[in-house]
């Protein structure tokens, strides 16, 4: 699919719909800045609280804006498996070039039904698939040894990882070393040590507004130098945790909107930052010149 960096993309909103002048800013920001490829409409771009109609119009207009120039992989997860298999062959249909899938959630399910559903799905699917372990999110973690039975999936391409758990980044590294799935990190955070477990890249929420940062790391980690991409994340380690303040994606919305590329609306029940961690990382921001 990709080595490097992909932001998962906001989505940015006015009080009556999407806005689109600023999702072409934010897209334009991304692809000048050299990001790896993009994912729309993840969990950073709150596809919960959004319609139909409105989420299949971002996705086109993402498709159309970038124009091949990088990868764009849509979220099309669902805890219902027939309408993850919907979601993905309609993804595949618009132009996307992969499915960003999320374990089930709420109803969630065994580790023998996780095998099963992205096994319907990837058979089902005409493009890439990446499975998203997000467990603090849906209460399921794809264990290591459930994703050695993934790998089987010529489909599956790829797992965005973010267990939060050190040891398990270690041994979900391992599994995909010598196979044609590749382990991105999900977590900002932890990237580094998602790198040197064999790791292909980073799908980053703090991309949003420090893409060639957030790049400069991975790419360090895929040369292998670890001690540059320590330097570089030690420098921004302020604003990465300064992003999780509040639930994603809150903080990183209302960053953007300093920046000028957005508006700091989103949809209940996702509330705009406390105004004291908005102090918090308005400092930050300025003590990195980002405002």
């Amino acid at each position: 699919m990709f080595k490097g960096t992909a932001t998962a993309l906001i989505t940015p909103f006015t009080e009556n719909g999407v806005d689109f002048d600023s999702l072409e800013k934010l897209l334009d920001f991304q692809l000048n800045n050299e990001i790896d490829a993009l994912v729309v409409l993840g969990t950073t771009g709150e596809p919960p609280t959004m319609t139909k109609e409105e989420k299949l119009a971002v996705m086109k207009f993402a498709i159309k804006k970038v124009d091949h120039k990088i990868p764009v992989i849509l979220g099309t997860g669902s805890n219902c498996t027939k309408t993850a298999i919907a979601n993905t062959i309609e993804a595949a249909e618009l132009g996307a070039d992969g499915a960003l899938v999320v374990t089930p959630f709420y109803n969630k399910c065994t580790q023998e039904g996780l095998y099963l559903h992205y096994k319907a799905i990837c058979d089902a699917s005409p493009i890439p698939v990446i499975a998203y372990n997000v467990p603090a999110r849906t209460g399921v973690n794809i264990l290591p040894e459930t994703l050695k039975k993934l790998t089987s999936l010529k489909q599956l391409q790829g797992i965005k990882d973010a267990c939060g758990k050190s040891e398990q980044i270690e041994q979900m590294g391992k599994v995909c070393q010598g196979t044609h799935v590749n382990y991105y990190s999900g977590d900002d955070e932890m990237v580094i040590e998602a790198m040197q477990a064999g790791g292909s890249g980073l799908i980053s929420v703090a991309s949003n507004i420090l893409p060639n940062e957030t790049s400069s790391v991975v790419k360090a980690c895929l040369e292998k130098d670890y001690a540059k991409a320590q330097a570089i994340l030690n420098k921004y380690r302020a604003i990465d945790e300064a992003l999780f303040y509040e639930v994603n994606p809150i903080p990183v919305k209302y960053a953007a909107y300093k920046m000028g590329l957005c508006q700091n609306i989103l949809r209940l029940p996702l509330t705009p930052l406390s105004e004291n961690n908005a102090q918090r990382l308005e400092a930050i921001m300025k003590d990195l010149q980002l405002i």
